[in-house]
């Protein structure tokens, strides 16, 4: 009878973050969604109206743009440093480490304020290259989709790297000097064997890079101001500015439904690339 007691205890205890999770994420999430199909009967409408908006429409490719240009930057940066780190050991693994994770230690308006004084028309940037004479007069980077870019990469390729960094410690160093034996040369190796065997890793790091960066607002409204509006920025204005929480509703379904369809895509990927190599 105890037994039982314990075993039915734990199993509730067991339910209790999935409840909290449900009551306080995903029934207030529905509150919110639910009406915007169902302004008079059920209807896509606010959906079709938002689409129809040209400037919705750039905003919204904008973001994806963006998204998948960070995710992509991160990709290529965070591969080779995280298999650089993953061979470490010791003193120089926990500095450089320590040094990675830095940047999400700071906040976010630290970070952007920052980018501000680096990237700025009177920025360190501006003046290092008048000062080298490869420009002639400052450039506007402060206030692009460039700038967003960068400040995106600075904040996230520390997700990416981590992501990567625990699976590349999984990858035996026997596997590549069975491949360096048999005549494979490094860039061989890196590129037939390391990759694959760390796609799980990039393929987390992809979705949490990606899902980061579309719903981040701090980061483009410093770096990109009004004219380079992102979906988070239009979200806020929606629901801060205007007050107009039923449109900031369909905003926030449209970026979920980004998210999890970029999920999607990327999980294909990762099933189709496990299937190429399991025929090999």
């Amino acid at each position: 009878m105890k037994q039982k007691t314990i075993k039915y205890l734990t199993g509730t205890a067991l339910l209790l973050p999935l409840s909290i999770v449900i009551l306080f994420l995903f029934i207030p999430l529905l509150q919110n969604i639910i009406p915007t199909f169902f302004p008079e009967g059920f209807s896509c409408s606010q959906y079709q109206n938002f689409f129809a908006d040209s400037f919705n429409r750039t905003i919204f490719f904008r973001s994806i743009k963006l998204s998948v240009l960070t995710t992509c930057i991160c990709m290529i940066l965070g591969i080779p440093t995280s298999y650089y780190m993953s061979r470490l050991t010791g003193n120089k693994k926990r500095i450089l480490n320590s040094l990675i994770l830095f940047p999400l230690l700071t906040n976010a308006v630290v970070r952007g304020f920052a980018w501000i004084s680096i990237l700025g028309k009177n920025g360190l940037l501006n003046d290092l290259l008048v000062k080298s004479h490869i420009i002639s007069q400052p450039v506007q980077m402060l206030y692009t989709e460039g700038a967003i870019v960068v400040g995106s990469v600075y904040l996230f390729l520390p997700v990416m790297i981590s992501s990567l960094t625990s699976v590349m410690e999984q990858i035996g160093v026997d596997l590549e000097e069975a491949a360096h034996t048999l005549g494979a040369n490094v860039l061989q190796v890196f590129i037939k064997i390391i990759i694959p065997l760390a796609i799980p890793g990039v393929i987390t790091g992809s979705v949490l890079v990606f899902a980061g960066t579309i719903s981040a607002y701090t980061t483009p409204t410093l770096l990109g101001g009004n004219k380079n509006m992102m979906l988070a920025t239009l979200l806020y204005q929606q629901s801060s500015v205007l007050s107009d929480w039923n449109s900031a509703a369909v905003i926030s379904f449209i970026m979920i439904i980004v998210s999890l369809g970029i999920m999607k895509i990327f999980t294909t990927i990762s099933s189709k690339l496990d299937r190429r190599e399991s025929h090999v």
